[in-house]
């Protein structure tokens, strides 16, 4: 289900709307040079991991990133730099941005102007990558279909946290990330699923 959404591992995410989209490439196997646009949620390693864009970036691919990063010009690659709010249209495909942050954790401050993304989709709906964040006032308004939320805790929303998230929110489906490796356990998608309540579909691809 939902074949067109892949993920690699962590927070590493593929997404076929017609043009590929990926977000925060990492660990990437091979070399597949496919991406036409790469969103970077953040600029921590597990995020921002240029060695893992220079495999899947073509010579004419966008990478959008929060205007508060220094502008990855090392990757010789056209740079598309938003902030928290914005409405934009890549190669095609409409984009909206959303804050990303800790609230009482130290990581992800708001002040960095770290963000999540949604992907509006004439074919597939609202599709929210909500980057790293705990629970908050900007994310619990979001509107979208499909949701991809961490569950490892730590550094954002562990599982129970994630699921009370996308019960407050709503979408059709919700995809568990950011779990298993670099933070939480392989069990979180499994607890993540048992808390989200029994109308919303959850996807395990980790």
């Amino acid at each position: 289900m939902l074949d067109y959404i892949t993920i690699n591992e962590h927070s590493s995410i593929r997404i076929d709307e017609g043009k590929i989209i990926y977000s925060d490439p990492y660990n990437i196997s091979g070399n597949p040079h496919d991406a036409d646009i790469i969103l970077i949620t953040h600029s921590h390693f597990d995020h921002y991991s240029p060695d893992d864009i220079r495999k899947v970036m073509k010579s004419d691919t966008v990478i959008v990133c929060p205007s508060s990063m220094n502008k990855p010009n090392e990757l010789d690659l056209t740079v598309k730099q938003v902030t928290a709010g914005d409405s934009f249209e890549t190669l095609g495909i409409k984009f909206e941005t959303v804050p990303a942050y800790n609230i009482g954790k130290p990581f992800h401050p708001k002040s960095n102007g770290w963000l999540g993304y949604i992907i509006v989709s004439s074919e597939h709906g609202r599709i929210y990558i909500a980057g790293d964040t705990d629970i908050t006032p900007d994310n619990q308004k979001v509107n979208c279909e499909i949701a991809l939320v961490p569950t490892g805790g730590t550094f954002t929303t562990d599982a129970s946290q994630a699921a009370e998230l996308v019960n407050t929110i709503r979408p059709k489906y919700a995809i568990p990330i950011h779990y298993g490796t670099v933070a939480g356990s392989p069990t979180d998608g499994e607890k993540f699923r048992k808390a989200v309540n029994s109308n919303i579909k959850v996807i395990i691809k980790l």
